[in-house]
This record gives structure tokens, C-alpha cells and sequence, in this order.
């Protein structure tokens, strides 16, 4: 994901990047492929700030990236109606944390009813039925934007990391349909 996201950039990092992050292997590889295409002397500049996203109901990282830890522990009880990001304790925790507090960036965790609200929100708008992931990111993107952490003119990439299609029965249910 790393290396086509910056070919299709013209070779050029984004300001920010925000991933969907459950076990985070996609946040991981995509910060290794950075390091190694400046190895390599394709790229310069800045990398982008890594924004990884989970739900609030399943927030290990979240947790660990608030209290300044190097890992996270155990989420206990976890809920959320994004499956994808219902990972207790990400294997490679250590490495997300790595990646997101050297470029700048940040972990957030969001509610189930944030992401429902920007599903419909794209679905209405933009036509496209996104992953209660996906979801995440959109939803994470207005709030970095409503804080001013980013501004609109920022070049940013967010990850859509599933299809609504493969949750037609929870979203049905979430919307009461």
C-alpha cells in the first residue's frame, strides 16, 4: 500500500495518512515501504503523520498512545460493530505506536454511532457504502479537520479497508431498517 500510494502521488508523500487499525499490519507496512523507498532515493520530504483509527469499544492502542506507553495492554470486553477493528491486543502494537509518534501523528478511537453517522453520511452524499472502517477513518478525518490539526487544504489519503456490502445485515440493524 506504501509504494502505490505514492506512485499514484506523483511520488510524493501525503500529509497525512488514516488508517483503520485493528491489528495494524496496513499502518506498519505502509511506514516500512516509506523508509525503505527513501533508502532507496525515490522519495524526499517529509513522511505524512500516520492517523491510525479504532473504535472506542476496542481501543488498546488508543489507550496506550494517550498514557505515553510502548504497548498496549489487553482490551477487555470489546465491542464494536466494526469487526475489523475488534483486535484486543494488535501484535504489532508496539510498531503502530513507533510509527504514528515519529511522524507526528495520532491514534483516535471513535463510537460505533460516530461511524454509523459518517456511513450514512457518504451513502447519502457520495453514493459509496463504506466499512464500519472506513467509516472510522472519514469520521476521524472531520474531527482532526473540525480541531485544526489538519486543514482542508492538506493532502490527505484515507483507507477504506472493507465494503459496506459485507455488513448489509448489521447496518440494517444499526439503522433500524
Amino acid at each position: 500500500m506504501g509504494y502505490e500510494l505514492v506512485e499514484q502521488l506523483g511520488w510524493e508523500h501525503p500529509d497525512a495518512v488514516f488508517y483503520p487499525t485493528g491489528g495494524g499490519v496496513g499502518l506498519i507496512g505502509m511506514w516500512k515501504a516509506f523508509q525503505e523507498r527513501e533508502d532507496l532515493g525515490w522519495v524526499t520530504g517529509k513522511r505524512p503523520k500516520m492517523i491510525a483509527v479504532q473504535a472506542a469499544g476496542c481501543a488498546p492502542v488508543a489507550r496506550a498512545f494517550d498514557q505515553g506507553e510502548a504497548a498496549s495492554q489487553m482490551w477487555q470486553n470489546a465491542s464494536t460493530f466494526a469487526s475489523g477493528l475488534r483486535v484486543p491486543k494488535p501484535y504489532g502494537d508496539y510498531l503502530i505506536l513507533d510509527a504514528v509518534r515519529e511522524s507526528g501523528g495520532m491514534v483516535l478511537a471513535l463510537t460505533d454511532e460516530q461511524m454509523l453517522a459518517s456511513v450514512k453520511d457518504w451513502a447519502s452524499q457520495e453514493g459509496i457504502l463504506l466499512s464500519p472502517e472506513g467509516a472510522a477513518a472519514t469520521a476521524a478525518y472531520d474531527h482532526r479537520i473540525g480541531t485544526g490539526f489538519l486543514t482542508p487544504s492538506d493532502r490527505v489519503v484515507l483507507f477504506n479497508t472493507g465494503s459496506g456490502n459485507k455488513y448489509t445485515d448489521v447496518l440494517a440493524q444499526a439503522l433500524a431498517v
